[in-house]
C-alpha cells in the first residue's frame, strides 16, 4: 500500500522571505562598508614604527585600529603598498551596492577579478616616483609591485625611461577598465555617471559665465558714476581755483621774497598727473602728452588702503622731523581729521601757527621744506636741508595755497580750513618729492647668479716624489772599483719608462654629463639622489652618490648591471665609501691608462718607506700609488680567473721584492704546480730551492717550512726576543762587538749535595733572512694532498709572522673546496681579480663586487680591518722580468738548502707530523696496540678490508684506513686490485 508524503507547508510565505532576504542583504552591506571604513582607517594611519608581527619595537602604536591594525596593514604595504586601498575601496563600493540594492546580483561574477585588479594596482603604484616620507626599501607596490615591474621592463625590448612610462600608460587604461569591472559598473551606470560629469561642467561653467556677467556689468555701471563724479568735481575745483586767484591778487600788496627755484605754473598745470609725480622723474611735457585722470572716491563699503596710511604716515614724520631741527620757525601742521564710518579719505587741514599773522597766505615755495639740488650731483646724507623762511610770496611765486576763512567767520581769528583735495594732492607732493631723494639713473648690474655647484673634483695628485734611489740613478756616477762579487740591486732602468705611456683625460664638460646622465639613469630605476662628486682616475671614474634620505644601499648596488647597460660601460660596480655618507659608482673609462711599474718604484712610498717586505700593488682609482707591507699583512690570498692579471701581479709582487731586499735579508720558496708562471726565476740568488713543480715535493716544502718556524722559535725563545726583528737586531749587536751569545741552562743536579748543575752554552750569532713562501696555483695542490697542504698553511698562517715567514698563495678557482674556512680565517689580506660570478667574490671578499672588475690587472685589495680598496696593478713584460732575472744570475748560483724538497729524515719528519696532526707516516704511541692486534685479526682471519677492520677493532673508518694503509707500506697485505680485494703476504702461521 502506497503512501504519498504530503509537502510541509513554509514556515514564512513569500513576501515574508522576501524581506528577510532583503534585510539580510542590508545588513551584510552594513557590515561589508564597516568593514572597509576600518581597512581604510587602517592603511590611512599605517606607520612603519608600528609594533606587529614583523617587526618587534617599544614604539607606541600610532594606527587608528590599535596593535591588530599595524598587524595586519604591515604585510599588505609589505606585498601590495599602494595597492591596498583596492581592497578597502571593494568593499566600500559592494556594501554600499548591498545596502542600496543595486547590482548586488553581480557581485559574486565580480569580485572574483578583485584581487587581479589590486595586484595591477601594486605594479601601477611600483613605476611611480617615491617621495621622501616613504622610508621602505622597496617602492610604493610593494615587494610584489617591484618584482612584477622589474619583470615587464626587462621583458620589453625599449629602453628604461620610455618602457617605464608605456607601462604606466597601459596599466593605467587596464585599472580603469578593470575596475569599472569589478566594482560592478554596467554601461548604463557609467553612460549615466558620464552624462552627471558634462552636466556638471556645463554647468559650472554656465555659471561662471553667468557671475563674469553679472561682475562686468557692475563694473561698467560704477566706472560711468565715478566718471560721472569726477566731472563734477573737476568743474567745481575749477571754480574755486578763481576764487583763490582773485583772493591772491588782493593779498599781492604785501611784499615777499621769493623762493628760488620755483617758477610760475599753470594751475591746470598742477592739476594733472604728472604734477603729482616728483620732479625727478618727470619727463618734458612737449615729449609725452598729458593723459586724461579720471579720479575715483572711494566708494562708502570700502575702506582706505594701506599705501594711504603710510604716505601719511611719512608726511608727518618728516615734518616733525624738520620742525625740531627749526624750532624757530614753525610750518603749519598737518592734521587729519577725524574720520567717520564709512566716509573717504581724511582732508587734511593746515593750522597757522599763533605767533605768525593770521592771514597771509602759504605759498607753494615755503610748503616745500628744502630746495632739491640739480640732477648732476648728489646730496650728502648728512647735510640738513636749510628751513627757508615762510613769508607771503608774489603772484609770481607759484599759486597760493592757505586756508580761506568762512564769511562768517570772524578775521582777526580763523579757524582751521579743510584744503581742498587738489592742493592736498599737491602738499603730499611736495613733501614727499623732499623726503624721497631721487638719485640719477644709474647703469643698471646684473644681480650675480651664484655659480652652479662644480661636480667635477680632479683629484689633487700630489706630484710623485723620486726616491734617493731613482734620482741616484738618474745622475751619471764614476765607479773607480768594481767589484763585481758585491750583490747589488738591480736598477730600474731596466723596466720600461713611464714617459712612453700615453695619458688619457677626460674634460671637466664630459665628466659633467656623464653624472647628468648617471642621475637620470638612477631616477628612471626610482633612485633619488644626486651625484655630488667626480673623481676620475686612470682606469675608472668614481661618481659618488648622495642618496635621499631613507634609501637602502643594497638597492643600489643590486642595480650595478642595470647602471652599466643604460651607461653603456663594460660593467658597474657600486659600493659605499666607507667613512661617508655617500656610494660610490665606478665606471670604466673609454680609454684606459697603463700603470707604470718603474712609476711606482720610483716612489718615495717603495724606495725610502719602512716596510720590510715592501709589495707595489699599483695606483687606486685616484690614480696615487698603493705600496702594502707583507710583513704586516702577514699573509696575501689571491685569486682571479685565467686572464683577469693574477700572474702578472704575482710578478710585480716577487720583483718588488727583489728590487729591495738582497738574498741575506729576504729568501723565497717558489712553488708552481702548472710548470710556467715561476719556472722563469729558477737560478736567483734569492731561491732556498729550484722551483717546485711537483705537487708531492710541494708538501715536503711546505712541511720544511714547518720545521723552519719551528726551529727558529726555539732560537728566539732562547734569546728572550718576540720577533725576528728583535733577534736581528740583537744578532747586529753581537756581530758589530765581536761577541758570541751565551746562554747558561741547567743540565742536572749534583749526586753528593743535590744542588743544580748549570753550565754555559754558546751560540753562533747569525741573522735569520725573511723567507716568502709562493704558491702561484693552490687548486691543485688541494686536489693532490689537500687535507696535509691545509694542515701545513693553517700551521704557517697561524704562527709563522713572528719568524719572519710570510705566504702568497694565488689560486683561480676561488671555491669553498679550495679556500676553505680555515684558510679564509687564517688569511685576512686578500686581493680578488676579476672572477665569474658573485659566488666566487663572496668566497674570497665575503661581498659582491670582484665579478664586476674589467680585468688585466684590475683588483680589489681588502686589508685587515674588511676595508676594500679598488686597484689597478702594475704591467710587467715577460721581457723585463727576463732582463732582471738575468741581472740576479750574473752573480752567481744560488746557495741552496738541503732538505727544502728532499724532505727532512724519518724523526724529525714524525715530529713534524706530530706538530700537524697528521701521523700518517708511522705509528704513535697510541696506535702499537692497535696495529699489532689489525695484524693479527688480518693474519688470522686471511682478510683485509677497511671496513673489516672497523668491524672487529670498533674503530672510526678513518683510523681503520690509516691501519690498512699501514700495513700496505709495510708489506703485511698487498694493494688493492680492481674489484677492491687485497692478498695476504703474510704467510699463515700455524
Amino acid at each position: 500500500m502506497a503512501y504519498q508524503a504530503r509537502g510541509r507547508d513554509p514556515l514564512f510565505d513569500s513576501n515574508m522571505q522576501a524581506a528577510i532576504e532583503k534585510r539580510g542583504k542590508e545588513l551584510a552591506g552594513l557590515l561589508l562598508v564597516v568593514l572597509g571604513c576600518a581597512a581604510a582607517a587602517m592603511i590611512a594611519s599605517y606607520t612603519p614604527e608600528d609594533p606587529s608581527w614583523l617587526s618587534a619595537t617599544d614604539a607606541p602604536v600610532q594606527n587608528w585600529l590599535g596593535r591588530l591594525g599595524a598587524s595586519i596593514a604591515a604585510p599588505l604595504f609589505m606585498i601590495v603598498g599602494w595597492g591596498s586601498w583596492g581592497l578597502a575601496l571593494v568593499l566600500i563600493v559592494w556594501g554600499a551596492r548591498f545596502v542600496l540594492h543595486r547590482g548586488d546580483d553581480r557581485a559574486t561574477a565580480r569580485v572574483i577579478f578583485a584581487p587581479i585588479w589590486i595586484a595591477l594596482a601594486a605594479i601601477y603604484a611600483a613605476g611611480q616616483n617615491i617621495g621622501p616620507e616613504w622610508t621602505h626599501s622597496f617602492g610604493l607596490g610593494g615587494l610584489f609591485g617591484d618584482m612584477m615591474m622589474g619583470s615587464l621592463l626587462n621583458i620589453l625590448p625599449v629602453g628604461a625611461t620610455f618602457g617605464l612610462k608605456l607601462v604606466q600608460v597601459i596599466l593605467g587604461a587596464g585599472l580603469l577598465v578593470l575596475g569599472a569591472f569589478v566594482l560592478g559598473f554596467t554601461k548604463h551606470e557609467l553612460r549615466s555617471i558620464g552624462r552627471f560629469l558634462m552636466v556638471g561642467i556645463v554647468m559650472t561653467y554656465a555659471s561662471l559665465l553667468t557671475l563674469l556677467g553679472r561682475g562686468a556689468g557692475a563694473s561698467v555701471r560704477a566706472a560711468q558714476a565715478v566718471q560721472a563724479h569726477h566731472a563734477e568735481r573737476r568743474a567745481r575745483n575749477r571754480v574755486e581755483a578763481a576764487e583763490a586767484a582773485e583772493w591772491a591778487q588782493a593779498q599781492a600788496a604785501v611784499p615777499a621774497p621769493p623762493v628760488a627755484g620755483h617758477d610760475a605754473e599753470d594751475p591746470a598745470e598742477k592739476t594733472s598727473f604728472l604734477a603729482r609725480m616728483p620732479a625727478l622723474i618727470k619727463r618734458p611735457l612737449d615729449q609725452m602728452p598729458e593723459p586724461e585722470l579720471i579720479e575715483m572716491d572711494t566708494p562708502a563699503d570700502v575702506g582706505e588702503g594701506p599705501s594711504e596710511d603710510r604716505i601719511k604716515a611719512k608726511i608727518a614724520d618728516v615734518i616733525k622731523a624738520r620742525v625740531r631741527k627749526n624750532p624757530a620757525l614753525q610750518i603749519p601742521s598737518v592734521a587729519p581729521l577725524t574720520k567717520g564710518r564709512g566716509r573717504g579719505p581724511d582732508p587734511l587741514v593746515i593750522t597757522p601757527r599763533s605767533g605768525l599773522p593770521p592771514e597771509p597766505p602759504l605759498t607753494l615755495g615755503a610748503a616745500k621744506l628744502a630746495v632739491e639740488p640739480p640732477l648732476t650731483g648728489t646730496r650728502s646724507a648728512d647735510a640738513a636741508p636749510e628751513m627757508p623762511e615762510i613769508a607771503p610770496a608774489a603772484p609770481q611765486a607759484g599759486r597760493v595755497i592757505t586756508p580761506r576763512p568762512r564769511p562768517e567767520a570772524p578775521v582777526a581769528t580763523p579757524a582751521p580750513q579743510p584744503m581742498p583735495e587738489e592742493e592736498v594732492d599737491l602738499y603730499e607732493a611736495e613733501i614727499l618729492d623732499e623726503h624721497y631723494h631721487f638719485e640719477p639713473p644709474m647703469q643698471t648690474q646684473p644681480l650675480p647668479v651664484p655659480e652652479a655647484k662644480k661636480v667635477v673634483q680632479q683629484p689633487q695628485r700630489k706630484p710623485l716624489q723620486p726616491s734617493r734611489r731613482a734620482q741616484e740613478e738618474k745622475q751619471p756616477s764614476l765607479r773607480f772599483e768594481d767589484n763585481p762579487e758585491e750583490y747589488e740591486l738591480p736598477p730600474l732602468n731596466l723596466l720600461m719608462s713611464p714617459e712612453n705611456i700615453e695619458r688619457h683625460v677626460l674634460s671637466d664638460e664630459a665628466l659633467e654629463e656623464n653624472a647628468r646622465m648617471l642621475e637620470s639613469v638612477l631616477d628612471d630605476y626610482g633612485v633619488k639622489g644626486e651625484i655630488v662628486s667626480v673623481r676620475p682616475g686612470p682606469v675608472v671614474t668614481m661618481y659618488e652618490l648622495e642618496p635621499a634620505p631613507g634609501l637602502k644601499a643594497s638597492r643600489v648596488i643590486g642595480l650595478a648591471d642595470d647602471i652599466a647597460r643604460s651607461m653603456s660601460a663594460l660593467s658597474a660596480r657600486v659600493s659605499t665609501v666607507p667613512g661617508r655618507s655617500v656610494i660610490g659608482i665606478e665606471l670604466p673609462n673609454e680609454n684606459r691608462e697603463m700603470v707604470s711599474f718603474r712609476e711606482i718604484l720610483s716612489t718615495r712610498d717603495y724606495g725610502d718607506g719602512n716596510h720590510k717586505l715592501p709589495l707595489a700593488l699599483g695606483k687606486d682609482i685616484g690614480g696615487d700609488p698603493v705600496v702594502a707591507n707583507l710583513a704586516k699583512m702577514p699573509h696575501l690570498l689571491i685569486a682571479g680567473t685565467t686572464g683577469s692579471g693574477k700572474s702578472v701581479a704575482i710578478n710585480t709582487m716577487i720583483l718588488s721584492l727583489l728590487y729591495k731586499l738582497t738574498p741575506d735579508e729576504c729568501r723565497l720558496i717558489m712553488i708552481d704546480p702548472k710548470m710556467l708562471e715561476l719556472s722563469v726565476y729558477d737560478g736567483i740568488p734569492h731561491l732556498l730551492s729550484p722551483v717546485v713543480t711537483d705537487p708531492k715535493k710541494a708538501v715536503v716544502a711546505l712541511k720544511w717550512t714547518v720545521g723552519e718556524m719551528e726551529e727558529r722559535y726555539r732560537k728566539m725563545s732562547k734569546m728572550g726576543v718576540r720577533n725576528i726583528d728583535g733577534y736581528n737586531g740583537r744578532v747586529a749587536d753581537a756581530l758589530s762587538k765581536g761577541e758570541m751569545f751565551e746562554r747558561t741552562v741547567q743540565t742536572g743536579f749534583d749526586d753528593d749535595t743535590g744542588e743544580p748543575i748549570f753550565e754555559t752554552e754558546q751560540i753562533e750569532p747569525k741573522k735569520m733572512p725573511y723567507i716568502v713562501v709562493i704558491v702561484d696555483e693552490m687548486a691543485d695542490l688541494m686536489m693532490v694532498a689537500g687535507k696535509e697542504i691545509e694542515a701545513c698553511i693553517q700551521r704557517l698562517a697561524q704562527m709563522a709572522r713572528a719568524s719572519g715567514i710570510h705566504l702568497i698563495m694565488a689560486t683561480q678557482r676561488p671555491s669553498v673546496d679550495v679556500i676553505t674556512g680555515t684558510i679564509k680565517a687564517n688569511f685576512p689580506t686578500r686581493i680578488s681579480f676579476q672572477v665569474t660570478s658573485k659566488i666566487d667574490s663572496r668566497t674570497i671578499l665575503g661581498e659582491m663586487g670582484a665579478e664586476q672588475l674589467l680585468g688585466m690587472g684590475d683588483m680589489l685589495y681588502m686589508a685587515g680591518g674588511a676595508k676594500i680598496t679598488r686597484c689597478h696593478g702594475p704591467f710587467c713584460s715577460d721581457e723585463e722580468v727576463e732582463e732582471i732575472v738575468n741581472h740576479l744570475k750574473a752573480y752567481g748560483p744560488p746557495s741552496y738548502v738541503g732538505g727544502v724538497v728532499e724532505g727532512p729524515d724519518d724523526e724529525k719528519a714524525d715530529n713534524i707530523d706530530a706538530v700537524l696532526g697528521l701521523n700518517t707516516g708511522g705509528n704513535t704511541d697510541g696506535e702499537d696496540a692497535l696495529y699489532d692486534q689489525a695484524v693479527g685479526i688480518v693474519v688470522r682471519d686471511r682478510k683485509c678490508s677497511t671496513s673489516y677492520i672497523q668491524r672487529k677493532l670498533a674503530i672510526g673508518y678513518n683510523k681503520a684506513a690509516r691501519l690498512v694503509e699501514q700495513m700496505e707500506d709495510q708489506g703485511v697485505v698487498s694493494s688493492a686490485n680492481h674489484v677492491g680485494k687485497r692478498e695476504i703476504l703474510v704467510p699463515e702461521q700455524g
